[in-house]
Parts: C-alpha cells; sequence; structure tokens
C-alpha cells in the first residue's frame, strides 16, 4: 500500500506539473532558502583555478559557471539565496557584487555572500555538511519553510519548484536530484540506487561496480548535489554529522546515507515532464568536460539553449561594443565560421572557425583558431594556428606561435589533457617567455614577442 501511495503521489506531481502552463513558482518557492556551496578548491581544471575558484570560472563567451545556479534559483521564484565561499574567492565575490546585487533587501530578497568564518572553533569549512552546519544561525534567521543545498559548479537549467513539491508530495526526510549517466561513466559520480517508486535505497561515492536504473542496465542514477530539506531535519542531521569526530563532514559520504537508512529519501529525477527525457546536466569537473561544454554550445543545435527568453542566463557584463570583422583580402579576411562571438571582441584578417570567442578577444590578421575557446582578454598575434585549446584569461600569444598543433612540444610548457585539448595561461605563457630568452632561438622561429594591436581598434 505505501509503493502504491508513493506511485501515485508520482503521478499526481506530474499531472500538476503538466497542467501548470508558466513556471512552477508558489508559496514553497518564496519560502525556500538557496544555499550555493560556491567553495571548492576546483583542483581537476588544472591552471584554471590557481587564481580563481571553479564557480567564479568563465563560461559560454558571457558568463560565469555560478551564473546558472543563481539564474535558476532566481527563475524559480527562489529569492533568498546564501553563497558559501571559502578559496580564491575574489573574482566570484566582486562578480556577484557587480551582476547580483539588484534583489530587493526590503522585500526579503537576496544574495548574500558568506566566508569562511571559523564560527564554531578554529577550523575553516572541513567539507559540504560542515559549511552549512557552520551557517545554520544564518538560515534559521530567516526562517525558512525549506532549505534548498545547491552545488555552485555545474551547468544546467532547472526549475526548483516542481523538486520541492515532489519533496512535500512524497512527505520525504530529504528529497535528492539524480540525472542518469552511462553506466561505464558511473564511477565519476555518486550513484543513488532506487526502487521503482524512487525511493532512495543505497548511496554509493564513485563506485566501481555501480548498480544500474531497475530495468535500464546501461544507466546509473548519478546525484547532481542537489538536496532539498526542512529546517528542523537539517539541524538535527548536521549536528549527529558534527558531532562524528570520523565524518569527512560531506552531504554525499556522511549526511545522506544515514539518513537513508533511518528516513524516506527519494530521488527526484531531472527529466521532462513530458516525455521523461533526460534534462541538460553538465558537471565540467576537468579541464575536458569544460571544453567539451563550451564546444557543444557552438554546435547547430546545442542542447543547452542559452538563447531563451522563457528561462534567460542572468549575469554582470561589461559595457562593450558590438563585435567586428576586419579586412577583406585573400588570406588577410576576418571571419567566423560555425562559431560564438561576444562583444568587444575584433577579428582583423583571421579566420576563426568552430570556436567559442568571449568578450574583449583580439585577434591579428594571418592567424586561425579552429575548435578553440579563448576567455575573456585574450590577443593573439599574427601568423598563430590555434587548434582544440581553451586560452585563459588575458592570455597574450606572441606572433607566430602555433599551440594544438604538436601535443609533444605543447606538453613541455602548456597542460595537454587526455583528450588532446591543450590549456594554456598567462603564467605558461610567463614561463615559456622567460625559458626562450635563456635558450636560442629554433631555427626559423619568430620571435616571442608581445602581439600589437588589432588592425580596426581605437586607441585606449
Amino acid at each position: 500500500m505505501q509503493a502504491f501511495a508513493e506511485c501515485v503521489s508520482l503521478r499526481l506531481m506530474r499531472h500538476a506539473a503538466r497542467n501548470n502552463t508558466g513556471r512552477y513558482v508558489s508559496r514553497l518557492t518564496s519560502g525556500t532558502l538557496a544555499v550555493i556551496m560556491a567553495g571548492g578548491r576546483g583542483e581537476r581544471l588544472k591552471a584554471l583555478t590557481q587564481h580563481r575558484c571553479k564557480p567564479a570560472t568563465p563560461f559560454g563567451g558571457e558568463f560565469r559557471i555560478i551564473d546558472f545556479v543563481l539564474s535558476n534559483c532566481v527563475n524559480s521564484g527562489i529569492r533568498q539565496i546564501a553563497v558559501l565561499t571559502q578559496y580564491k574567492s575574489q573574482s566570484l565575490i566582486q562578480h556577484i557584487q557587480r551582476g547580483w546585487s539588484y534583489l530587493r533587501g526590503e522585500l526579503g530578497e537576496f544574495v548574500e555572500l558568506i566566508p569562511a568564518q571559523q564560527q564554531i572553533g578554529a577550523h575553516w569549512y572541513r567539507g559540504t555538511a560542515d559549511s552549512v552546519f557552520q551557517n545554520l544561525d544564518f538560515i534559521r534567521s530567516h526562517n525558512p519553510t525549506h532549505v534548498l543545498i545547491l552545488a555552485g559548479d555545474h551547468i544546467y537549467k532547472m526549475d526548483y519548484g516542481p523538486m520541492i513539491a515532489y519533496h512535500d508530495e512524497c512527505e520525504a526526510a530529504v528529497t535528492v536530484g539524480v540525472v542518469d549517466v552511462p553506466i561505464e561513466r558511473a564511477n565519476e559520480f555518486g550513484i543513488m540506487t532506487t526502487d521503482d517508486t524512487n525511493r532512495v535505497l543505497k548511496f554509493a561515492e564513485k563506485p566501481q561496480k555501480p548498480d544500474p536504473i531497475l530495468g535500464q542496465e546501461n544507466l546509473a542514477r548519478a546525484s547532481m548535489g542537489i538536496y532539498v530539506i526542512t529546517m528542523e531535519r537539517l539541524e538535527k542531521l548536521l549536528a549527529d554529522d558534527a558531532a562524528n569526530a570520523a565524518s569527512n563532514h560531506d552531504f554525499g559520504r556522511n549526511i545522506i546515507p544515514p539518513a537513508i537508512a533511518s528516513l524516506r529519501v527519494f530521488a527526484y529525477p531531472f527529466q521532462d515532464v513530458e516525455t521523461r527525457a533526460q534534462n541538460y546536466w553538465r558537471d565540467v569537473g576537468n579541464v575536458d568536460a569544460l571544453y567539451e561544454a563550451n564546444m557543444e554550445l557552438v554546435a547547430l543545435n546545442p542542447e543547452l539553449n542559452i538563447y531563451d527568453h522563457q528561462w534567460p542566463i542572468w549575469t554582470y557584463q561589461p559595457q562593450q561594443p558590438p563585435a567586428k570583422f576586419v579586412l577583406d583580402e585573400e588570406g588577410r579576411r576576418g571571419m567566423a565560421v560555425n562559431s560564438m562571438v561576444a562583444g568587444g571582441c575584433i577579428v582583423s584578417g583571421a579566420y576563426v572557425k568552430q570556436s567559442l570567442l568571449s568578450n574583449n578577444v583580439r585577434i591579428e590578421d594571418g592567424s586561425v583558431i579552429e575548435s578553440s575557446v579563448l576567455l575573456p582578454g585574450v590577443t593573439i598575434g599574427r601568423r598563430c594556428k590555434i587548434t582544440r585549446c581553451i586560452l585563459d584569461e588575458n592570455c597574450v600569444i606572441p606572433d607566430g606561435l602555433n599551440i594544438g598543433q604538436d601535443l609533444s612540444v605543447d606538453g613541455k610548457h602548456f597542460f595537454v589533457t587526455k583528450r588532446g585539448v591543450v590549456l594554456v595561461t598567462p603564467d605558461m605563457l610567463r614561463a615559456r617567455a622567460a625559458a626562450a630568452k635563456s635558450a636560442p632561438p629554433a631555427e626559423g622561429a619568430l620571435p616571442a614577442e608581445g602581439a600589437r594591436p588589432a588592425e580596426g581598434a581605437r586607441p585606449a
């Protein structure tokens, strides 16, 4: 009977969602406080997080990674948002202050930046659960009916309203957002084993032998790092965890497994309500994943629609003039094909193909850019060839430098991934230039000098 009731509850949720023609905004979302965990080191992104935290990493030409979860909150009607920071947070703080300060405090709306403050002892955040535990006083002061725990480093668009309503309909103690992933990639995620009513039976962190979804042997159910829980239940679970000296104080490893054993924990599949197709969700946790997620946007019909006016991705954007393409001569024709080009870019007699150019990029004549991601402020000199690269913010590529043509050469100065993507940062370029000064120049090589301003650009 219990299983039957849970199935009926699930059908009622889908029925309600289908018959709601607008966004699922209700008293449930207006009474919810979102806590975004944005303090991780992001070490798997290598040098991209050497001077910034992962949520502050640029993405998609105009955005930062954290803009997606913040936009999901605002678009879902959740206007009370706490962002927990810790490591290398200056650029993240600056971005949120500039782009997310428009909520009305008089109406109880806010995006509150909360740094690690050693609230309960002489230690910083020891894990995701501890970061929330140390800020329970702040959360409690707003008296939310539900607390929505979110990771600040994933790319997706999601209305959190149906998930919160599903949590209430199931009378769940904890509800976990999940996505279906190929079974061969399941060892990269925390995997939920569920019954036919989506009740969670087991959780395993990056298992070597993951349990498949019932009836779908080629798929496993991965946690999205999204949790819905009532305030009272949250306090009890976190207090128990804090008292456990052996705990790693992590939501996935230390909060969810004990809850499964004694409480009603449900999985909320992140699927299209009508078709049950898997919705877009990307964990851009390493350089290859970040590159692929950016390149997907350049495709003809990308799965992630950032042009959706019904669900905009909000962000801070500097005031930039339109992109500019100059010169129209044989061998010196400024053009971009199958590419995305942000404002402030100047392509001067260069050829760009299947690439993503963030704002304020300059490319000089004779250069060829293919299948690459250029972050803001990149300058590329004359006669360069760049293929399958990520160029970090403010990189200056000297005249005549080729990257992505010979990975054995690139590996001496830059970071090359397992899939052959080359990551280049300003620090790497400076180290390469310093090494070149102490070595005789290679035969036929051009001097490693800074690129000159693009033709057609006005002087600063």
